[in-house]
């Protein structure tokens, strides 16, 4: 109780942070107004008419009150038009006005603040591990992984609202299928080639379920048939691949104009080019015969031990994906200007096209580059959120050490093909403890025993959600996140590449 006490004096203090500094200091804001970040300004209708020689309209007629008034009209000028587009820094205020802004605000600043909640939780909880109570920080990662996936739901949604979008909903739903299908398959996969756990983890979840079931006089096998389980997986794997295509696509575009942008700082390049190929290394770790095994188990020559122990690998492998989420933050101001110089790209492109182009058209070909410059964000920051949090959930749930130190399930679950586990005499003790708890409260009727009946249930939860099960669920969607992650950049690098102009 004395450590659930102090998480919730430390939640206290962050949400009092948040209510006080969150209108004055914004690590969103700063990424997009404070890092030198330059948008490109259209001309104004005045200069399109002095360069392309249109006579200046006079005044209209007398309007409502009797005055004067000048009209805004549309006049056509030539695609070839020379001009040279002016360029200014962005500011706080050019951006509060921006779409989606509050959403991308909200979410970086919130997971900055869930981020130093969960790096003061492992920190107290290393010197004072946790015995029987909840861990807080997993409620404020949950949140952000929520958050993530609400926002690139509500990004994909708009395709499917618009009119205009056929192309783009037929992208969404043709990736949803394919994804569904490349779950399906990898979830066939054995655990000593691909290790996520989800075996062990149905296993552990259907055998504590199943005593739980029949300490209340109910015959069951399990919850669900593994088959069915499966299927569901999948089917939330489409779902999110279906999420991650057109952040995924908007990546490999910023990146491959990035290149082009750096040609003459090598340091750039090949911090980009590491970003980029990081998220397939991560994939590989998963992949026992080709990472884990040699590793862990393989003995090189001129050694007498294994690199590193399975307790290690694991670490490296919860560090790899934080380095790689923290390169791509470092990178982000990179890639933000590469997608705004899309408005110089336009215009260029515009001048080698024959024919006439309307003020308006002109002018909004600049301005929407600006306009939809937070939606981009979103999709550069959500995908790279949820791989984040999937993986400190997958690190504290599952049992894991940041210093490479084993655990009571080291050694390790996944060495070899998985069994189903057997009911071992302290779960259904657990079980059984539950059940007599649930009964006395129920016949002791008072705000004591109640409590005391809300505790006992929790407690029965934790027995049946064991470390096996989140060790399954929250390593199967950090490796599958790290999959889409990689999977969607590359499919939009090839685009880039083979059907584009450089």
């Amino acid at each position: 109780m004395a450590l659930l006490g102090a998480q919730l004096v430390i939640t206290l203090v962050m949400v009092s942070i948040i209510q006080k500094l969150s209108p004055h200091l914004s690590f969103a804001k700063y990424l997009l107004c404070s890092t030198g970040l330059l948008r490109y300004l259209h001309p104004s209708d005045d200069e399109l008419k002095t360069l392309a020689g249109v006579p200046k309209e006079g005044k209209k007629g007398k309007g409502k009150n009797g005055h004067f008034e000048f009209t805004s009209s549309t006049f056509h000028v030539p695609r070839n038009l020379e001009f040279v587009l002016d360029t200014a820094k962005i500011t706080q205020f050019d951006v509060v006005h921006l779409r989606y802004f509050t959403e991308y605000q909200w979410l970086l600043d919130f997971s900055l603040y869930a981020l130093i909640v969960y790096v003061i939780s492992e920190v107290y909880h290393y010197f004072i591990p946790l015995k029987d109570e909840v861990n807080l920080s997993m409620l404020w990662c949950l949140l952000v992984v929520f958050f993530a996936f609400k926002l690139l739901a509500s990004l994909t949604v708009q395709y499917f609202k618009s009119d205009e979008s056929i192309g783009e909903r037929s992208t969404c739903i043709v990736t949803g299928l394919v994804f569904l299908l490349l779950a399906m398959m990898i979830l066939i996969v054995p655990e000593s080639k691909l290790e996520v756990g989800l075996d062990q983890a149905y296993y552990s979840f259907n055998e504590s379920a199943s005593a739980f079931l029949q300490t209340q006089g109910l015959q069951s096998t399990g919850p669900a048939s593994k088959l069915i389980v499966k299927f569901g997986i999948a089917v939330t794997c489409a779902i999110l691949g279906a999420f991650f295509t057109f952040p995924g696509l908007r990546m490999a575009r910023m990146h491959y104009d990035s290149l082009k942008y750096c040609k003459d700082r090598f340091i750039v390049r090949l911090l980009l080019n590491i970003s980029f190929a990081m998220p397939f290394f991560l994939v590989l770790l998963w992949i026992r015969p080709i990472s884990k095994d040699y590793l862990t188990s393989h003995v090189w020559s001129g050694m007498s031990e294994p690199l590193l122990t399975p307790a290690a690998f694991d670490t490296l492998r919860l560090a790899l994906v934080a380095a790689t989420v923290i390169l791509r933050i470092a990178l982000m101001p990179v890639y933000l200007q590469a997608y705004l110089n899309l408005a110089y790209d336009r215009i260029e492109e515009m001048k080698k096209e024959a024919g006439r182009i309307t003020n308006v058209d002109l002018q909004r070909k600049i301005s929407s580059i600006f306009y939809y410059l937070c939606v981009v964000t979103l999709q550069y920051v959500a995908p790279i959120i949820m791989c984040l949090f999937f993986a400190f959930m997958y690190k504290t749930l599952g049992g894991f050490s940041w210093i490479g130190t084993a655990n009571s399930l080291e050694e390790h679950i996944g060495l070899c093909p998985m069994e189903p586990p057997t009911t071992t005499p302290a779960t259904v003790d657990a079980v059984e403890d539950l059940v007599d708890n649930v009964a006395e409260a129920i016949e002791e009727s008072n705000i004591f025993n109640t409590a005391k009946y809300f505790q006992t249930s929790l407690q029965g939860l934790k027995n049946i959600f064991t470390t096996e099960v989140y060790r399954g669920l929250m390593g199967f969607a950090t490796w599958w996140t790290c999959f889409l992650w990689f999977t969607t950049s590359s499919l939009g690098m090839f685009y880039q590449s083979y059907f584009t102009k450089s």
